[in-house]
């Protein structure tokens, strides 16, 4: 496994792994590292010790989003989690957002440290490149965790459907270049808008300074612009599950959604179109942001499921 390369830290990052580790920072269970995978400097979180696990964010969140998490994994798992392409301290794709392009830069991540099976985890737009990692590498995964997602080709679609009461932000998003210009300078406004910081059912689940070190990356105008790049290929992501979903998933998958948020039953439909083996679950008291709003609940649902 080859040396990763030690990022440095600004104040918020090291106050995070700080608390992270529950040391002073002396002894680091967690540490930043990046690494150059198809054209992407992609930076990414590394720390404990076991069979590894890999956890992929949504939009808009970072790696950063599964910080009340990781410590509970890492006391029986090695857990990798990035920063996706073009968002977060990660440099943009070098060839396209479609979800198989994204999850082969990070099955190459896998592959140089040197993991030839994972347990893999994807949140929102995270896990529609979960699936399609599982789908195009099947024995590099043992086990596969989906969270709050319509997948594309088996469900979305119906979603972004505005006319039959579908959200209205995939279409704004997909549009070029008009969510960059109308964005531009109100980042947080719009976040704050789209219920990023507003958690259905934990009040406590966001603070200040999380959303501050969320800002500090979607702030910048290519972290918006990646970020809305991530939904513009949706339709030929769909395509592409369609073809994929010929063969069906075999490996153990767990579905999981919030009980106050809006993905409900279509999750669970979509995959058991693509998959054989699937066990579903509810994790109540919470909306859209499992990982945030009820992460010591979702860890112990992960280290169950992942359990061997």
């Amino acid at each position: 496994m080859p040396a990763p390369i030690r990022v440095r830290l600004n104040e918020e990052e090291d106050r995070t792994l700080k608390e992270l580790n529950g040391t002073d920072g002396v002894t680091q269970t967690f540490t930043h590292h990046t690494a150059d995978i198809n054209g992407v400097r992609l930076h990414y979180v590394m720390g404990g010790s076991g069979a590894p696990v890999v956890l992929l964010h949504g939009w808009p969140k970072t790696w950063y989003k599964w910080r009340k998490v990781m410590p509970t994994l890492a006391e029986r798992h090695t857990v990798i989690v990035p920063d996706l392409p073009g968002l977060g301290d990660s440099s943009p794709s070098a060839t396209s957002y479609e979800k198989q392009a994204i999850a082969q830069t990070i099955y190459q991540l896998v592959n140089q440290l040197g993991f030839p099976q994972i347990d893999l985890v994807g949140h929102d737009i995270g896990g529609m490149i979960a699936y399609a990692y599982a789908a195009t590498h099947p024995k590099n995964v043992r086990k596969l965790v989906l969270t709050e997602f319509w997948l594309p080709g088996f469900g979305l679609e119906d979603g972004m459907d505005v006319a039959r009461g579908g959200s209205w932000h995939f279409g704004f998003h997909m549009a070029p270049n008009i969510p960059e210009i109308l964005t531009a300078g109100k980042e947080r406004e719009y976040l704050t808008a789209m219920g990023a910081f507003k958690p259905e059912s934990n009040l406590n689940a966001f603070s200040e300074a999380d959303i501050l070190e969320y800002l500090r990356t979607y702030t910048l105008p290519d972290k918006m612009r990646a970020g809305f790049e991530y939904y513009r290929p949706l339709l030929e992501d769909g395509r592409q599950n369609r073809e994929l979903a010929q063969t069906k998933l075999t490996m153990p998958v767990l579905t999981l959604v919030g009980s106050e948020g809006v993905v409900g039953d279509r999750l669970r439909q979509g995959i058991d179109a693509v998959a054989e083996n699937v066990q579903s679950d509810v994790i109540q008291s919470s909306g859209h942001w499992l990982a945030e709003e009820q992460p010591d609940v979702l860890a112990q649902k992960l280290i169950t499921f992942f359990a061997p």
